[in-house]
């Protein structure tokens, strides 16, 4: 299945808690169709004591979000921007951004 973001991109999240915010794809559940965001969507879990952590206590770690409340950011303005997908000048299939039709270079 092809998805319009992918891990590594820049996505601001447009629905949800944290509407507005920005951040970079950790990663992709393709699964269930969410990805985690860095730095967003943060709940908070209680881990219990272990060897490797005697104490235990609450962590915050970054939860998933489902991929129709993500849009890729487009580098140079920093806008959120719909994704489409056309044959570059070697004839292979890229992602490019639909507001400036600039080719998305894969990291």
């Amino acid at each position: 299945m092809k998805f319009h973001i992918r891990k590594g991109d820049t996505v601001k999240i447009i629905a949800g808690n944290d509407r507005g915010k920005t951040g970079k794809i950790l990663e992709v559940d393709t699964s269930k169709y969410r990805a985690i965001v860095e730095g967003a969507n943060i709940v908070t879990k209680h881990i219990k004591p272990s060897a490797a952590n005697p104490e235990g206590g609450i962590q915050e770690t970054e939860a998933s979000i489902h991929l129709s409340n993500l849009m890729v950011v487009d580098p140079s303005s920093g806008d959120a921007t719909r994704i489409g997908r056309k044959k570059n000048d070697d004839g292979k299939l890229q992602r490019y951004l639909k507001k400036t039709g600039e080719f998305i270079t894969n990291a």
